[in-house]
């Protein structure tokens, strides 16, 4: 059984269904298992993360940075830094912002580099950019172009029901299906 840990957190419940993507990616990988974790319950779940194959991280772009539940949650992680308890594990991020762009690459990077001090091995999108064509459309996977992670946007005048886009769910549900795939094929 593989196991993968979707930790998050979300303001508004724009990235808690990204998050939910995430997880029917994964979860539709044969022998996946997989645990949603908000990072608001993080402290009754450290043994998921510790258990976990791969962890997916996921918070919204604010002010080109992650907000500060998902930041409390990096700072509590220094204790299994310390003990590099996620050392060799498979890490992803996602984020969603209500901009195009939103500076939503900052964020990413930061979630990259705390993989990178964990000795996580970071699993980009691995997706070609979407809708930069003549031919492309706003469904098309990956349409915000990112790589270093999913990408998301929702407006901001709208609640979660309305965004983020079903093509930007299915970036993240190939998101979660890429690392589910990864981490059964290195378990093997």
């Amino acid at each position: 059984m593989t196991k993968i840990a979707v930790v998050y957190h979300s303001g508004y419940g724009h990235t808690a269904k990204q998050a939910e993507a995430v997880v029917a990616g994964a979860r539709g990988v044969v022998g996946a298992h997989v645990d949603l974790v908000n990072v608001d319950e993080v402290d009754t779940k450290w043994d998921v993360l510790e258990k976990a194959d791969g962890i997916v991280m996921g918070a919204p772009t604010y002010m080109g940075s992650v907000p500060a539940p998902f930041k409390e949650f990096m700072d509590k992680s220094s204790k299994v830094w310390a003990e590099q308890g996620w050392k060799g594990k498979l890490a992803a991020g996602f984020t969603n912002s209500s901009s195009r762009s939103g500076d939503k690459d900052g964020t990413l990077r930061q979630i990259a580099t705390l993989a990178a001090q964990h000795g996580m091995l970071w699993m980009p999108l691995g997706l070609m950019p979407g809708n930069n064509s003549s031919t492309g459309s706003e469904e098309d996977l990956n349409r915000l172009g990112a790589s270093l992670g999913a990408m998301a946007q929702s407006n901001a005048d709208e609640g979660p029901e309305t965004g983020p886009s079903a093509s930007d769910l299915r970036t993240a549900e190939h998101l979660g299906k890429n690392i589910a795939e990864l981490a059964k094929k290195m378990a093997a």
